[in-house]
């Protein structure tokens, strides 16, 4: 898929982890710590990113110009500014994408009778 967001497709399909940090950014900029939590409470702990992960996969998404960070002023009792993270124009098209193509999948498995139509997997 080539768009105003460069060839975007090359980079699917995402990791798990970096589908779930795509979607936690996607309604709300957040910090780190905002993100593992978004992530473990709205997949009901089946996914828990770890700090290593965490980091790891938002230094590559950086770099890649999918996501972008600013640093807030410390909030009252803290010392020191929160990095928050936030997508980009190209980090919002892929997710875009990648949910595109994860809907496909998912029809596939309903037109196989491996998902029962109208049940969440």
């Amino acid at each position: 898929m080539k768009d105003s967001h460069g060839d975007l497709e090359e980079l699917t399909p995402l990791s798990t982890p970096v589908f779930e940090i795509l979607l936690a950014l996607a309604d709300a900029d957040r910090h780190g710590y905002a993100i593992m939590q978004e992530v473990e409470e709205r997949t009901e702990g089946t996914v828990r990113l770890g700090p290593g992960t965490l980091y790891g996969a938002i230094k590559r998404l950086r770099e890649k110009g999918l996501i972008k960070e600013r640093f807030d002023e410390p909030e009252s009792g803290e010392q020191e500014r929160r990095r928050v993270y936030s997508l980009t124009g190209r980090g919002r098209a892929l997710a875009v994408l990648e949910s595109r193509r994860l809907a496909r999948l998912v029809e596939s498995a309903r037109a196989k009778c491996l998902i029962e139509a109208g049940v969440d997997a």
